[in-house]
């Protein structure tokens, strides 16, 4: 390396490059790490140096070296390309390392409008002295690559025009602990403050998206799903679409019940005109989801859901599909299908499905979600009707076209509606499950919107964390971290703004949370167990009964010091109903781990004192808030000991905890057999998760002759999933290694499917 290479400082002064300043950074940034070479990284690096390179480039170029050393054999590199990251970041929002005094921060950041002027009103100068001592500045270091990546790319706040950063991470964690606990009286909140930041910032609690790039600034808008539903008119469809653009533009995720607007050529004003159907205002409501990118944090997205039975299903089915014309698809959305067992039961006897435009039988429509046994009988009633305009399909057709579609795309979901109403928190006579959210985990009541400028309807608004099972070493741990995260979420429904009068209504006359979990593959492998040949059982029954009961004892606790949420006399929790009295009773026949929480005494306070939250749990993706936490995606299998997640940084490269250590015990995505045990320990999730879980299943063609999966196989999955009592299932991953796969459905393949079920192989 010639020694007179100059470089450009950050103020445009030209000087020699000083290799001993990189070297010294490099030991700082290694010390303590074990197999990680300077050498290696600087001999990396230098080879990309040139005369009068800005010392903000060769910064970034030592950073991106060290992250390409990144492997399963040398994994610590990981931390040694965040520790350099983190002193360029800093370097970037401070002009230098070491982070100022919070309070002048603080006040710097309100007159530069980054921060919501409300902190500076809520706190004074001394307890903000409190807080500053509060602060780790050291847990920084305690980021992975891929972490710090992610927290400067979307949740650190920034210009994201210019690029330019105004915060390191623990800024982040000890202000969102401050906004949270503002409403707290005196004496009691900087104990609260503590003991959240802690949690937090030592990744026992993950924070999503909205929570984490949202609270400290002057948008407040921090619920993680929307949930709109859609009557079958003008204004509500315009309605919809109005709160869709607001609620994108604030970085929510969007479910829509799209299923009651009416068939293409139904009636309008009694024969005046006929009606162009659903897909021009599907649409419509795509063109609303795709019309803000969520301030450069996550682009737009939605997922439409509508009854298998509708008129229009053979169109509505295909609306992903590459086939086509564009006229007739909607592929930039993904939808939900929803289904019962009385419905299943048709396709898996070879018996017809008869097609209905909603609006022609209201009631129907209603009792589907409703009144099981009604459902049947007013669904026999209208078949036999001669007046109703109607269409009836071959059940194991329909059901090839679902799993074809969801096989295909990957993004045909599954509502198992039925399921969602007989074990739910809320009385499906009073307050029905009629829809999911995006990614298929909240399960909340709806009424249809028609007007954004009043509280008419319901829109329903769901607030998430989730727990790090990694860092539960006793599930009596659950009890504290419970409590924190009651109050905190809880606090954020009074504390955010509504853009839509709406959603305030529903948020905070249900004050829904849906608290999930991280990290379970870490903790399976921690505890010696795996997915898929049942040893995971009664761990995962144990772990989930400590969840469910911690978090309702911790919002019992809530309500009885503020006050039940005001409608949550329309839950089961009312009657002193608890998921352990209403989940599918076949998990007893899989898992016999007995209770061990003392479920009757909570019974008889909930009855006493009500629940602050008519719902605390849901099992979310947490596709990216995990990474910060250097976890695995919730509850999902990891593809691999190193995931590789695209950005504009590059590959984020990121391995999975205690690799070294574990890497025996891990059960990779694409080694686990089949479905079977996953959909298992699902199952067993649901009978204590009051809302639901975004559960995934996962096909390699290359398990299967010729390459292509069994039309069999893929019936039996989604027959198990429904007789596990699992309400949703997500995405269908299949592993992509080798081009097209084909899915195998030759008229024998089905008869033998029907047949199988029919004897019991997968009856529901």
């Amino acid at each position: 390396m010639n020694q007179k290479l100059l470089v450009t400082k950050r103020n445009g002064k030209k000087e020699d490059i000083n290799l001993e300043k990189i070297h010294r950074v490099l030991n700082w940034a290694a010390k303590g790490l074990h197999n990680v070479s300077i050498s290696q990284v600087e001999l990396q690096s230098r080879i990309q140096f040139y005369n009068k390179i800005k010392t903000t480039t060769i910064h970034e170029t030592i950073i991106k070296s060290a992250a390409n050393l990144i492997s399963r054999k040398n994994p610590n590199y990981q931390y040694l390309a965040a520790r350099l990251a983190i002193f360029h970041l800093r370097k970037k929002a401070y002009g230098q390392f070491n982070p100022p005094v919070l309070y002048e921060h603080v006040k710097k950041m309100v007159k530069k409008n980054k921060y919501d002027t409300a902190i500076l009103q809520d706190y004074s100068e001394q307890e903000f002295n409190k807080m500053n001592n509060f602060i780790d500045h050291l847990r920084d270091m305690k980021f992975s690559y891929a972490a710090v990546k992610q927290l400067e790319g979307k949740y650190l706040i920034k210009n994201r025009i210019n690029g330019k950063i105004y915060e390191s991470p623990q800024f982040l964690y000890i202000l969102v602990s401050a906004c949270l606990f503002a409403k707290y009286p005196y004496h009691i909140r900087m104990k609260y403050i503590k003991k959240f930041y802690d949690a937090i910032s030592t990744f026992k609690i993950s924070l999503p998206t909205p929570i984490m790039a949202g609270l400290r600034t002057p948008t407040k808008q921090f619920s993680s799903c929307i949930l709109i539903e859609c009557d079958d008119t003008i204004n509500s469809i315009n309605a919809t679409a109005s709160a869709i653009v607001k609620y994108v533009s604030q970085r929510a995720g969007i479910g829509v019940n799209v299923g009651q607007i009416r068939a293409v050529g139904s009636a309008i004003r009694q024969g005046e005109a006929f009606h162009t159907g659903c897909i021009p205002f599907y649409k419509y409501f795509q063109s609303a989801v795709k019309s803000c990118s969520q301030g450069g944090v996550r682009g737009g997205a939605a997922t439409f859901f509508y009854p298998i039975w509708h008129l229009e299903i053979e169109s509505l089915i295909v609306l992903k599909n590459n086939r086509g014309i564009e006229e007739n698809r909607v592929r930039h959305t993904d939808y939900g299908v929803q289904i019962n067992e009385f419905i299943y039961k048709r396709m898996i006897e070879g018996k017809l499905i008869t097609l209905f435009s909603p609006h022609d039988v209201k009631d129907l429509y209603q009792s589907f979600f409703s009144d099981q046994k009604k459902f049947q009988q007013l669904y026999e009633k209208y078949e036999n009707n001669t007046n109703i305009n109607k269409k009836m399909i071959k059940g194991l057709d329909l059901l090839s076209i679902l799993i074809q579609e969801r096989t295909s795309t990957g993004r045909i979901y599954i509502q198992h509606v039925d399921h969602c109403n007989t074990h739910s928190p809320f009385n499906p006579k009073i307050a029905p499950i009629r829809q999911s959210n995006l990614c298929l985990e909240i399960l909340l009541p709806t009424k249809p919107i028609y007007d954004v400028n009043n509280d008419e309807g319901e829109i329903a608004v769901c607030t998430l964390s989730a727990l790090n099972l990694g860092k539960i070493n006793n599930l009596n741990e659950i009890s504290d971290l419970s409590d924190l995260l009651i109050r905190a979420l809880d606090a954020i429904l009074d504390y955010q703004e509504y853009p839509v009068l709406t959603a305030k209504k529903g948020s905070l006359g249900r004050r829904a949370l849906g608290i999930g979990v991280i990290n379970f593959a870490y903790y399976l492998a921690k505890n010696n167990v795996r997915y898929s040949d049942g040893s995971a059982n009664n761990l995962t029954h144990k772990t989930f009964e400590a969840i469910q009961y911690y978090l309702l004892n911790a919002s019992c606790l809530l309500a009885k010091e503020k006050g039940p949420c005001p409608l949550f006399h329309e839950t089961n929790y009312f009657k002193g109903i608890l998921p352990i009295d209403t989940y599918k009773k076949t998990i007893d026949t899989i898992c016999n781990e007995p209770l061990h929480f003392k479920w009757d005494t909570l019974r008889e306070k909930i009855k006493k004192y009500g629940l602050r939250n008519s719902t605390v749990s849901a099992l979310m993706p947490s596709e990216t808030s995990s990474q910060i936490s250097n976890a695995t995606n919730g509850i999902e299998p990891p593809r691999g000991f190193i995931s590789i997640k695209a950005s504009k940084d590059g590959m984020l490269r990121q391995v999975v905890p205690e690799y070294e250590k574990l890497k025996n015990n891990y059960e990779l995505l694409w080694d686990i057999p089949d479905n079977t045990g996953y959909l298992t320990l699902v199952g067993i999730m649901q009978k204590f998760i009051d809302q639901s879980i975004s559960a995934n299943t996962n096909y390699d063609p290359y398990k299967f002759i010729d390459h292509k999966i069994p039309m069999k196989v893929l019936i039996k999955d989604l027959l198990l999933a429904y007789k596990l009592g699992i309400k949703t299932l997500y995405y269908q991953n299949t592993r992509d290694r080798a081009g097209e796969y084909i899915i195998h459905s030759t008229p024998q393949v089905t008869s033998h499917s029907k047949a199988s079920c029919q004897n019991g192989g997968c009856i529901i």
